[in-house]
């Protein structure tokens, strides 16, 4: 355990320091120059792994099949949102220092109460961890007090985040309607859309994810984790045994939303952009892929599936942009019926194997002989 906690730290920080070294000390001209495109896109998979890992707590280890985790994704990027149309000032279009553009588009008189504060980074921080942390909270308590479970819950999951993507695309909810909030001028005083913000805001991506990887990794370690376990293996046995499910169950939602949540908020930076579209209930599910071609019940595996299967999509976009939706599915109905534990597990297997079949000759041996 210890040694896939090293690997996978080693490989998210080693990796990101690499595309750091390769844009900042070699030269644009040099053949091992990693372009600011190439550092964004990486920034963008971390963020994209960050959501898988949030996904996979849930589904590979409370066995919470979730379908609406893009919704805790965008309410953290619409935060991070906030603080950045706040950060223009009067550099907008309409040289208002108080209203950003879309608002005095249209026809907005005063800032809107929920949008107070939003001028400090810390406050957009605090509100991408506990927007997201309070909506899970309120529908965790509801529905696992109610004992909603299995594919009911994920249908309901599923609903959430399409009502959210509806109310979101309302241009009187102040939130920029369909067009959702764009040309972002800085963060922090750093200019967005530079390479050495591009690379700033990966190399903390990579950090947050390390960091939200070995929380996660000591939470399902712990006592905490292996009833956890039990409640997705046998929820009525643990029940009988004097747990309460859950409770156990809300803890990991609500833990699980804030990782999401805080994803959304270092990619909207990096992209450029936070529209309803991040609502979108395929959104939800491609994380769902994300884990289960890595690995469900295998943090590690989240990661890694989120990184290549976004490194398949991009390149599959580019070349056949009318082919990647049946590829995304071809994907996961293969990993469901030949790779059920995912790449992970077909890892794992290949490395017992060796060790597996000198006792296995012997075994044979000592039945034969």
């Amino acid at each position: 355990m210890r040694r896939e906690s090293a690997l996978t730290v080693a490989a998210i920080l080693g990796g990101a320091l690499l595309l750091a070294a390769g844009n900042v000390l070699v030269p644009a001209s040099g053949s091992l120059h990693v372009s600011g495109f190439v550092v964004g896109l990486a920034g963008k998979y971390l963020c994209y792994a960050l959501l898988a890992l949030a996904v996979d707590l849930v589904w590979g280890y409370a066995g919470i099949l979730t379908l609406g985790h893009a919704a805790f994704f965008a309410l953290g990027g619409y935060a991070m949102g906030m603080y950045l149309m706040r950060e223009i000032g009067a550099r907008g279009v309409y040289a208002n220092p108080i209203l950003p553009d879309f608002m005095v588009f249209l026809g907005w008189k005063q800032l809107p109460w929920y949008w107070f504060g939003f001028d400090h980074f810390g406050i957009a921080l605090i509100a991408a961890l506990a927007v997201p942390a309070l909506l899970a909270g309120v529908f965790g308590w509801f529905a696992f007090r109610s004992r909603v479970s299995g594919v009911y819950l994920s249908i309901i999951t599923q609903a959430l985040t399409y009502a959210l993507m509806l109310a979101f695309f309302r241009n009187n909810m102040g939130f920029g309607g369909n067009n959702g909030m764009t040309d972002f001028k800085d963060i922090l005083g750093f200019p967005i859309g530079t390479d050495a913000t591009s690379v700033g805001l990966m190399l903390v991506t990579a950090l947050v994810l390390a960091g939200a990887y070995l929380l996660a990794r000591a939470l399902v370690a712990s006592r905490f984790g292996k009833v956890l376990v039990a409640v997705r293996d046998a929820e009525p046995r643990t029940r009988f045994l004097g747990y309460r499910p859950e409770h156990y169950k809300l803890v990991v939602w609500v833990f699980s939303a804030m990782l999401a949540g805080i994803g959304g908020a270092l990619y909207v930076p990096q992209v450029g952009i936070i529209n309803p579209s991040e609502f979108a209930p395929a959104n939800s599910i491609e994380a769902v892929i994300w884990v289960a071609v890595g690995g469900r019940g295998s943090l590690s595996g989240a990661i890694l599936g989120a990184v290549l299967v976004n490194l398949g999509k991009t390149w599959l976009t580019g070349a056949l942009p009318e082919m990647w939706l049946f590829a995304l599915g071809g994907l996961f109905i293969v990993v469901t019926l030949f790779l059920p534990r995912g790449l992970i597990g077909l890892l794992a297997r290949r490395r017992a194997a060796p060790k597996d079949a000198p006792a296995a000759v012997a075994a044979a041996r000592e039945v034969t002989g």
